[in-house]
């Protein structure tokens, strides 16, 4: 298990996850493989969080503004 620190791409916002990942995975993802690829454990939204820095709860929160102007 890793703490994850990534600022939400959007809002500048830090979050800060537990993940279960090794460094070994993190540095083929940094080399070039698919995120899917070196980390098959984790959720989507938990490769989201390590690609974006968002959440669920961000991305809800996100798409929910959208969902109330249209």
């Amino acid at each position: 298990m890793m703490l994850i620190t990534k600022k939400n791409m959007i809002t500048g916002v830090p979050h800060t996850m537990e993940l279960d990942v090794t460094p070994q995975q993190i540095k083929a993802w940094e080399n070039g493989m698919f995120i899917q690829d070196a980390m098959p454990n984790l959720s989507p939204d938990e490769r989201e969080f390590i690609l974006t820095g968002m959440t669920a709860e961000d991305w809800h929160a996100l798409f929910a503004e959208e969902e109330e102007v249209a």
